[in-house]
Order: C-alpha cells, then sequence, then structure tokens
C-alpha cells in the first residue's frame, strides 16, 4: 500500500506565524485598531479569512473586503522570503521520503506564490504534487485537494493530512482521510483538541505516530 501524506503549508511546514501578525498589525495600526499578540492571533484565526478579519476590528461596510486581503497579501509577500521552514520539517519529509510516501502540498496561498516558496526551501524534491489556489484570497482549498485525490486516484483510507487549523480538519473530513494537526501554528492547541483528532506540539511528533 503506497501511502500518501497531504501537507498544509503556511502555519504546518512554514513557519510564517510572526510574518502574518506582523502583516496585520501594521494594517491594523493604520486602522486605529488594536494590534494582535500570538495568543489572542491564535484564538481569534479561521477560515473564512474574512470572519477572522471581522473579528479583530475590521468593517467591511467601510472598506472593501477585496482590497484588504490584498493589503494583506502584498506585505506578507515583501517578507515571505523570511519565514523558515517550521521545526521537524526537513526531518519529517526526508523521513516519508526514503520510506515511500507520496506527499503533496495543498494550500490556500496562490499558486505561484506557492511554487517559489516552496522551491527557495529547497523541498521540491519530497513532493509529488504542489497545489496552490488561483488568488490570493484564501478560499478553495477542498476543491484542490478532490482535484489531487481525483488526478492519482487515491484511496481516502491510504491518505492522511497534516495541518495546523480547523479547516484542515474540514478538508480531511471532505476527503474522508485521516487528519494529524499540529499546535504550533495559526490555531491554539485548546482549538484543536476540541476537533477530537490527533494533535501533536510539533512536527517533531509525527515521525513515531507512522513508526508505532
Amino acid at each position: 500500500m503506497e501511502h500518501t501524506i497531504i501537507w498544509d503549508w503556511n502555519g504546518t511546514l512554514l513557519d510564517d506565524l510572526d510574518l502574518c501578525i506582523g502583516s496585520m498589525n501594521r494594517m491594523l495600526q493604520a486602522r486605529h485598531l488594536p494590534q494582535l499578540d500570538v495568543d489572542f492571533y491564535r484564538k481569534v484565526f479561521t477560515f473564512p479569512v474574512m470572519e477572522y478579519y471581522t473579528a479583530i476590528g475590521f468593517d467591511f461596510t467601510k472598506e472593501p473586503w477585496d482590497e484588504a486581503a490584498l493589503e494583506f497579501i502584498e506585505l506578507y509577500l515583501q517578507s515571505l522570503h523570511t519565514c523558515s521552514l517550521a521545526t521537524g520539517a526537513a526531518k519529517v519529509l526526508e523521513f516519508f521520503h526514503s520510506n515511500g510516501y507520496r506527499q503533496a502540498i495543498i494550500s490556500a496561498m496562490q499558486h505561484d506564490a506557492l511554487l517559489k516558496s516552496v522551491d527557495a526551501l529547497g523541498i521540491t524534491g519530497y513532493l509529488d504534487y504542489i497545489g496552490g489556489i488561483g488568488d490570493h484570497y484564501a478560499g478553495g482549498k477542498i476543491e484542490n485537494a478532490l482535484q489531487f485525490f481525483k488526478q492519482f486516484n487515491l484511496i481516502p483510507g491510504e491518505v492522511t493530512l497534516i495541518g495546523d487549523t480547523l479547516h484542515d480538519a474540514e478538508v480531511a473530513g471532505e476527503l474522508g482521510c485521516s487528519c494529524i494537526l499540529v499546535a504550533n501554528g495559526h490555531q491554539s492547541a485548546s482549538r484543536l483538541n476540541a476537533s477530537g483528532l490527533k494533535v501533536v506540539s510539533t512536527l517533531n511528533d509525527i515521525q513515531s505516530i507512522f513508526i508505532g
């Protein structure tokens, strides 16, 4: 049986938490809204991301949602090159690769930006598929994952999705595959634990699940 690992990118393999908070705080400061810290961010960040923006004070009766979303992406992409892989990412990618697992990244990040980011960190060779979305509005991840399933004729029972948010759990639910959540990304451990799924502290804890 050829098992497949579907990776989320942002917050799972890519450590972009500080970049996301810093970029958003620049936007909040310009609007005279309260700043975010890590704990509060992890409590409120969600998908659809428009709900997260509203929760931290944006008023889309006063400004267009799409303009705010693009403003964030511009700030984010300016400094994306400063982000590194998450703790344990390189090790676990090598583990799955050396043991014959198929690996893919399915992300809500715009596709070309995703390819560039993955390649810059030197891990493209571990991956059989990299799939982002067509625009910058962080939607369409489930459709992207379903397309990947169809292309490779995947069997849900032979797939594990690894992510850092409850949305990743929702994607896994739609696919019918298993899911492991990592609590060092964009949502708190308490929120992830409420899903009832397996939750680990870092990617260093993943390998033992598959060995054991």
